[in-house]
């Protein structure tokens, strides 16, 4: 039914049909990616790749923080900042570093929940 043109634009311009389509999609890609780690026998080397990428986003996104870091601290350098521009970056600092605790705290013990203090801080995870 969906091959006729008029029924897929009609059909497609729905967002709830939009979104089941969407989320078949990823399920159909999901089982795809599970019955080739399944069958396959390169399916171990593509795992070990798996986690190398992922290890390198991890390292990626320390380097950046610590790059930008690098950047914008000297640029503090006899500056005086506002009473509001101080409490800013004092939360932002907080914040780094309860993400930070919590990154240790991952990779040590491999557990990833956060405690009730750094999802205050970090709002909307």
């Amino acid at each position: 039914m969906l091959q006729r043109p008029e029924v897929a634009f009609k059909a497609i311009s729905d967002d709830t049909v939009r979104f089941q389509v969407n989320r078949a999609q990823v399920e159909r890609s999901r089982l795809a990616r599970e019955h080739l780690e399944d069958t396959s026998p390169v399916a171990p080397a593509v795992r070990q790749i798996d986690r190398t990428m992922e290890l390198l986003d991890r390292v990626t996104a320390c380097h950046s923080f610590v790059a930008a870091a690098g950047r914008t601290v000297p640029g503090l350098r006899d500056r005086q900042l506002s009473d509001d521009e101080r409490v800013i970056l004092h939360e932002n600092v907080a914040r780094v570093r309860a993400t930070l605790d919590w990154i240790e705290q991952a990779v040590d013990t491999g557990k990833v929940d956060m405690d009730d203090e750094l999802a205050r801080l970090l709002p909307g995870q």
